[in-house]
């Protein structure tokens, strides 16, 4: 839990400094520009004030009674308010260091971190700043959020390390738990009363992401993730050419990545997969066709992570480039190349990232550009093409009229489900929330169905999502997607669907700080999910 006081106590807010950010918040509530409002209005001895420091004075204004809410104005000191956009506010924790059972030639070997982690990443070095420790990562986090205006009530946890499932399972549960201390504010004596505490806490948990690799995956991993309150997992696909997994001593094959992969959709997990273009052996060509199996071999991953191979120091491929064995794409074709691409990615997939964020001066030759996002949208643009992909479509901070919105149920077949997309989108096609509904075959994976009874001849929903600017729980604002009922519709079309369909019951796979939101709508708590039996519902 955030301790505002002893925040605003490191900060020395004193009376100066508030005087000096009221005359700001002056001037940017009559339409100045809030850049130059700081800039026309510098502290003496101090400067330029920082963007928290408005952000607090604005709240203690606000809480004294001076001042009325003025929701436009907190809008527009909030820093960096994409980070919200989405409808959720992550915090990201690393693991400590630790060994990993992959050899990857392109992966770094920096043993003050988990491998395949540079020193001088911006989530690194939170890491090392906090000496790994998952509570102090998380409340410096959220602390550091919630004092530049980020709504810090829902919390997604991103649980970086490479590959966590290869921690001892002590490691893993002692990591998870202390993150849930921290967002609860109390040292719990155990998992099961931190997931207690989280289900109604200040900041509830309403999604748990790790990372593995596909050899990582089993059905007694995946029970053993669903007793962390894990919802998504990440996994390093990296390519599905198997002679370039090969070559690249990356230590499985596409086909143990496909096998992964429909565990976890049968376990009801989001799939992200992460990408690779650039590997060594791969050409401009063979990326492009490598790329087409993602959806055409039904590994269809929810989300995406295209991460092109970035050429450091301390890594096998380093010496293989020293002597001539490997060449680097340039810029120009990277972009052309990941152009191409987005321009082919389905609607029901949300491209997160497509470059890592490593600092230009580790990268030894090759593209060292980190706004490769921007500079393949510019070409896009250019191109006169646009990516349909979730996170390009979501509606974020623009205003929205439920009674216009129009519902659609994009179905597409996986070697072992069939899956329905189901999304509210406006006129403009602008995304505004959604539901992933699993219509599993039985007859597939039924050792993922045996180690997780909730399951039994049940549909699952893998999740619903509500995007617009993060709004604390049970609040409004006008236009905002939150809020207005739509993931009670979205629940109640996948019933529909699912009872259609013939399935017994319908399962879900709820996050520990939703369990409530769940409860709420007629799912009971099961062992690993919340359960709501079709047959006792009326059609």
């Amino acid at each position: 839990m955030v301790d505002m006081e002893k925040w605003t106590e490191t900060r020395r807010f004193t009376p100066e400094k508030m005087a000096a950010a009221r005359e700001i918040l002056e001037e940017i509530k009559k339409g100045t520009d809030v850049f130059i409002a700081i800039r026309k209005n510098p502290m003496p001895g101090v400067g330029y004030l920082a963007k928290h420091t408005l952000v607090e004075a604005y709240r203690r204004l606000v809480s004294s009674g001076e001042w009325t809410e003025d929701i436009e104005l907190f809008k527009r000191i909030r820093l960096k308010p994409v980070r919200t956009l989405s409808g959720v506010t992550t915090v990201t924790v690393l693991t400590g260091p630790h060994a990993c059972p992959g050899e990857c030639i392109f992966c770094p070997n920096d043993t003050r971190l988990p491998k395949s982690y540079l020193y001088g990443e911006p989530g690194a070095m939170r890491g090392m700043q906090n000496d790994f420790d998952p509570y102090m990562q998380t409340a410096s986090r959220l602390e550091a959020l919630d004092a530049v205006g980020h709504p810090v009530d829902k919390i997604e946890l991103l649980i970086l390390g490479g590959t966590f499932t290869a921690y001892e399972p002590e490691y893993q549960e002692w990591f998870i738990r202390r993150c849930f201390d921290a967002m609860n504010g109390f040292d719990s004596s155990g998992m099961e009363e931190a997931h207690r505490f989280n289900e109604g806490a200040t900041h509830r948990n309403v999604g748990l992401v790790i990372e593995t690799r596909p050899d990582e995956i089993t059905p007694a991993v995946l029970t053993h993730l669903r007793e962390l309150g894990v919802t998504k997992v990440q996994i390093g696909a990296q390519s599905l050419d198997d002679r370039l997994l090969q070559i690249n001593k990356r230590g499985h094959t596409a086909g143990d990545t496909l096998r992964a992969v429909g565990m976890l959709r049968a376990a009801g997990f989001k799939v992200v997969l992460h990408w690779m273009p650039n590997l060594l052996g791969a050409t401009l060509e063979s990326d492009r066709e490598d790329f087409v199996r993602l959806w055409n071999d039904g590994y269809c991953p929810d989300e995406l992570k295209i991460y092109p191979t970035q050429l450091v120091e301390k890594s096998e491929l380093y010496d293989i480039w020293q002597k001539g064995g490997y060449v680097p794409y340039t810029t120009d074709e990277l972009i052309q190349l990941i152009a191409d691409l987005k321009n082919t990615i389905p609607r029901y997939c949300r491209v997160n990232r497509v470059i890592r964020d490593i600092p230009s001066n580790l990268i030894a030759a090759g593209n060292k550009r980190s706004s490769l996002r921007m500079d393949v949208k510019e070409e896009l643009d250019r191109r006169g093409q646009h990516c349909q992909c979730v996170r390009c479509r979501e509606v974020r901070g623009e205003q929205i009229k439920p009674d216009e919105l129009v519902f659609h149920d994009l179905a597409y077949d996986t070697p072992a489900s069939q899956e329905h997309f189901l999304s509210f989108d406006t006129p403009q096609d602008k995304l505004t929330g959604y539901l992933r509904l699993s219509l599993p075959d039985f007859t597939q994976n039924t050792d993922v169905r045996q180690a997780m009874p909730d399951l039994k001849d049940a549909a699952i929903i893998r999740e619903v999502h509500v995007f617009g600017q993060s709004l604390p729980v049970g609040s409004d604002e006008a236009g905002a997607a939150q809020h207005t009922g739509l993931g009670t519709t979205f629940l109640a079309e996948a019933e529909r669907i699912a009872r259609e369909k013939g399935y017994a019951r319908l399962a879900v796979i709820a996050a520990v700080g939703t369990r409530l939101y769940y409860n709420k709508r007629g799912f009971e708590r099961g062992t690993h999910y919340f359960v709501k039996e079709l047959s006792q519902v009326q059609s």
